[in-house]
């Protein structure tokens, strides 16, 4: 009787102690839920709301005085559509060149008889920390003649070694070594090998570093901000940028009225500019989202 009752004793200080954690635990994701869902949803509110309410700061979680006007005046310039079909093209080309180059590098990276891994692995880990800096960068793409083309956006920064990183330890920890030597006794190639076997059980990973270079792709306005000059060519980041920029001009000789209506239509394109610039990205990682999270899961275990 004693034991069965020290058990039963010990087995509720047990349950009322998961109940403690799940209730904290709990309470900690319902606040961090809320911490990320306020800019969301506040964002998106301003961006349906009036420019005088957005100024007096009227709007928390739902549109006031709700209106697409500021859609329309961001819609209504043809160079968005320009700068979303560049972009589109920039992130789907990019994220693919991007995904090959970090495979080829992973790879030969994860093999153990890699007579030079620990080389080329320090010498990779350097570029993390150190790097040639804006001008050698700009230096460089001019000598290589790329500047004002499509490749002056998609190769200066196709490859991220954090990257390469992850996929070679999802290979090292994922992928048997037997797998190879018993696919090499049974004549097949290292390529065939590569094509055959790695490719596809890498999917997971292969997800989720696509959806890394692709989030930094779409991004990424800076150096298209520094090695393109033709308008042509301009991702849709740029575009919003002057739009934005252009909505801002010197208002000293208006009246207060008019002076508040300008600066709160400013503040409403900014709303606009961020929800037309993500929408696409938010749209497309529910997709992608189980392969995310195996990906990260998986390569985040060592061993």
């Amino acid at each position: 009787m004693q034991k069965s009752s020290v058990h039963r004793k010990r087995h509720s200080r047990e349950g009322l102690g998961d109940r403690v954690f799940q209730i904290i635990a709990t309470t900690i994701v319902v606040l961090l839920v809320i911490i990320v869902l306020f800019p969301l949803l506040n964002v998106v509110a301003a961006s349906f709301s009036s420019g005088k309410a957005v100024n007096a700061g009227r709007v928390l979680f739902w549109p006031v005085e709700f209106t697409l006007d500021n859609y329309r005046t961001v819609l209504k310039y043809g160079s968005v559509w320009l700068g979303y079909r560049n972009t589109i093209f920039y992130t789907v080309t990019g994220t693919i060149i991007s995904v090959i180059l970090s495979l080829f590098c992973a790879y030969p990276l994860a093999q153990k008889r890699f007579s030079g891994r620990k080389f080329f692995s320090k010498l990779l880990l350097f570029t993390m920390v150190f790097s040639g800096g804006m001008i050698p960068t700009y230096m460089v793409v001019r000598d290589l003649k790329i500047l004002n083309s499509i490749w002056a956006v998609l190769l200066p920064a196709a490859v991220s070694y954090y990257n390469v990183v992850i996929m070679r330890n999802f290979i090292e920890t994922t992928i048997p070594v037997e797998l190879e030597e018993s696919t090499r006794v049974d004549g097949c190639t290292p390529f065939r090998y590569f094509i055959s076997f790695v490719l596809p059980l890498s999917k997971p990973i292969i997800a989720v570093i696509a959806m890394y270079y692709a989030v930094a792709q779409w991004n990424d306005y800076f150096n298209a901000f520094l090695y393109l000059n033709e308008k042509n060519l301009y991702p849709l980041q740029l575009f919003l940028r002057e739009i934005l920029v252009s909505s801002k001009f010197s208002a000293a000789d208006l009246d207060p009225e008019t002076v508040a209506a300008i600066q709160g239509l400013a503040d409403t394109l900014k709303y606009v500019i961020i929800v037309v610039s993500t929408l696409p990205l938010m749209c497309i990682y529910p997709f992608v989202q189980k392969h995310f999270v195996k990906g990260v899961m998986i390569g985040s275990v060592k061993g």
